[in-house]
């Protein structure tokens, strides 16, 4: 590389991505303004629009290459064939369905500009493309060493790296097999001088259910033993050779073997692929059992867990595929018997909401609660959240539904439930005719519009269990000095699974043990001890209030958008006791509409500091507590990717 300039080729094998390249090539292009660039697109004879697409964005972006294959050959000859093209010293691999972030070049290149580095890696982010989730993957979790980075799951991935071409041309990828890259990316870091890791940018890879690694069972999925054979020979004459290939036994074969297989429901399927990859895994003549890193893996697990994982490595050591999809087989039977199945009553209908509305007002209560819903396009969700409603066993005074302007099909629905429950409760809709853009509006509609001794706003999307109520109550109606109950919180799926079965450790950042037990606490003390640090309040739904007037609160919290819950839940505290209850009755719901961007990250993070500086105004931090709350912002810039804001 010239000094002072930065230059890099980027290749990005291309086959039907009409939908998604677009997206990639600009995460690329906005930050390679002062570089000296090309992006070397190879379509890998695409039978939809790809090729188009490509053609079309080539002539708008400047520097691009298109290469056409005559036929499919697979992403290795695509790489290989890119790396060939190249003019440049560092090569940079990206997959057309996924992005970079926006610092991506800018933090690889100081790193080899700082240490001289051979390869650089930073951290994956897996965005999974039905639900939205996101899942950081470190790639090293330990001391930075060429065996740690090997060490993890998604060390071969070609994508999260910037790699010296030197390296590429000497080791490159296979061809005609999947896992292409095990040979020749986690060849080059074992080979090579200098390999750097940063956790200041991250690659994203999009995750589709479609994808190749997805896919069922197939001869295909044997090609990992392939790989890892050429890889073996690519550092056969290496220092600690045993301790690399012990590393990528365990992380690309043994892990494989325990977590994949017995994805297939089908037994005869299964068994036939474990009976062939036995055949396969003779060949590199290796002893599972005896893999160190293996060994260490079963002292981290629990007993059953332990002879369950020893059981199957050791059939397929044997060769006894069968036996091993046996095993398996017996592991899913007992997984579903165990299987918590969906916590929300399924065929909800309006006929079913008035049958037990009758029977909620039947109830008997001393002190009165208005439960109020703020909707906003959750058509989907509002039968089975009333029905959760509903089903308490307290007594619902009165029920306001609110919608915010949306505009699916709520208020459709919303219109045939109060007509339908009408004649046997208090119940009534308010809608906004214009969208506030702000829930904290919506909540102080709520505290406006509730006429009972206490408000739950139980939000449109969520659910809960029918116990939820009577729980709280049962502590708050003796005790006129609680301004706040609530109870634990569990996420669930739009399926209404459990994918999350209690927040405490989310919620317990200093590990205090606070919440193993349900208490009354002063919300003063609460806030010195624990609230200063960070929101312990996972969710509203989750939260019965003791009426009174907040306004004053209100015009403290309604330009946030990220944080108002916690400064509210922190104001209202300060007011009177807490209380909380050690069951998990309230159920939060994971969708596609409650994904945090990152402008959301930053706007969440500078939020929470003018929270902290309205704590510390009110209840000083003492030495302790600023180092805790020091330590907080680091671990969210870290894990958010917030250092360059």
């Amino acid at each position: 590389m010239k000094k002072n300039v930065r230059e890099v080729s980027i290749i990005i094998p291309c086959f039907n991505v009409e939908k998604y390249i677009e997206k990639c090539i600009k995460s690329l292009i906005s930050q390679l303004n002062n570089y000296n660039f090309e992006i070397i697109l190879v379509d890998d004879f695409s039978t939809d629009n790809t090729l188009e697409k490509i053609t079309s964005i080539s002539e708008r972006f400047k520097n691009i290459i298109i290469i056409n294959n005559s036929k499919n050959m697979g992403a290795g000859v695509c790489r290989n064939i890119g790396v060939k093209q190249a003019k440049y010293d560092y090569i940079s691999f990206v997959d057309a369905d996924d992005y970079v972030d926006k610092n991506f070049y800018d933090t690889m290149f100081n790193m080899v500009e700082k240490e001289n580095s051979d390869i650089v890696i930073c951290d994956i982010n897996i965005i999974y493309e039905d639900t939205k989730i996101e899942q950081l993957f470190k790639s090293c979790n330990k001391e930075i060493s060429k065996y740690n980075i090997i060490n993890t799951p998604l060390a071969a991935s070609p994508c999260n790296k910037i790699i010296k071409k030197k390296y590429l041309i000497k080791y490159p990828f296979a061809e005609n097999i999947m896992n292409e890259d095990i040979a020749s990316i986690l060849s080059i870091i074992v080979n090579c001088d200098t390999v750097s890791y940063t956790t200041e940018t991250r690659y994203n890879y999009i995750q589709h259910q479609s994808s190749v690694q997805n896919s069922r069972l197939s001869v295909k999925r044997l090609d990992v033993i392939k790989a890892i054979d050429l890889f073996m020979k690519r550092i056969s004459k290496i220092n600690n050779y045993d301790k690399y290939v012990d590393a990528v036994i365990f992380q690309q074969l043994i892990c494989f073997i325990m977590y994949v297989p017995i994805k297939e429901k089908n037994y005869f399927k299964r068994a036939h692929f474990l009976h062939a990859y036995c055949k396969e895994l003779k060949k590199l003549n290796i002893n599972i059992l005896k893999n160190k890193e293996f060994v260490f893996f079963l002292q981290d697990n629990s007993l059953k867990s332990k002879i369950y994982y020893k059981t199957v490595c050791e059939l397929i050591n044997l060769g006894f595929g069968y036996l091993a999809s046996l095993c398996m087989s017996v592991c899913r039977i007992r997984t579903f018997l165990k299987q918590k199945h969906s916590v929300i009553k399924k065929n909800i209908d309006l006929d079913l909401l008035a049958k037990y509305c009758r029977k909620n007002q039947k109830l008997s209560s001393d002190k009165s609660i208005s439960v109020v819903i703020p909707n906003y396009n959750y058509e989907n969700f509002l039968l089975e959240r009333i029905f959760s409603i509903l089903n308490q066993n307290y007594k619902i005074n009165e029920l306001i539904i609110l919608d915010d302007c949306s505009t699916d099909n709520s208020r459709k629905i919303i219109n045939e439930i109060v007509e339908k429950l009408s004649p046997f409760m208090n119940i009534s809709k308010d809608y906004n005719s214009e969208n506030s853009g702000c829930v904290f509006k919506q909540w102080q509609r709520a505290f406006e519009l509730c006429t009972s001794d206490y408000l739950w706003i139980a939000e449109a999307d969520d659910y809960c269990n029918k116990k939820m109520l009577s729980s709280i109550m049962k502590v708050m109606r003796n005790d006129e000095d609680i301004k706040i109950g609530y109870v634990d919180t569990a996420f669930i799926n739009t399926q209404g699974e459990i994918i999350l079965k209690t927040i405490k450790p989310e919620i317990d950042i200093q590990k205090s043990g606070h919440w193993d037990r349900s208490y009354v606490s002063s919300g003063i003390d609460e806030i010195k001890k624990y609230s200063f640090l960070n929101c312990t309040i996972a969710n509203v739904s989750s939260v019965v209030f003791k009426k009174e007037n907040y306004d004053n609160e209100f015009k403290k919290v309604i330009n946030y958008r990220q944080v108002g819950d916690y400064l509210f839940y922190v104001l209202v505290m300060s007011h009177g006791k807490i209380t909380y209850i050690d069951k998990t009755y309230n159920y939060y719901r994971v969708h596609g509409n409650n994904v945090t961007s990152n402008t959301k990250k930053i706007t969440h993070f500078k939020e929470l500091q003018n929270v902290h500086k309205i704590i510390n105004e009110k209840y000083p931090f003492n030495k302790e507590q600023k180092q805790l709350i020091e330590k907080r912002y680091k671990f969210l810039k870290k894990n958010w990717n917030l250092y360059e804001e």
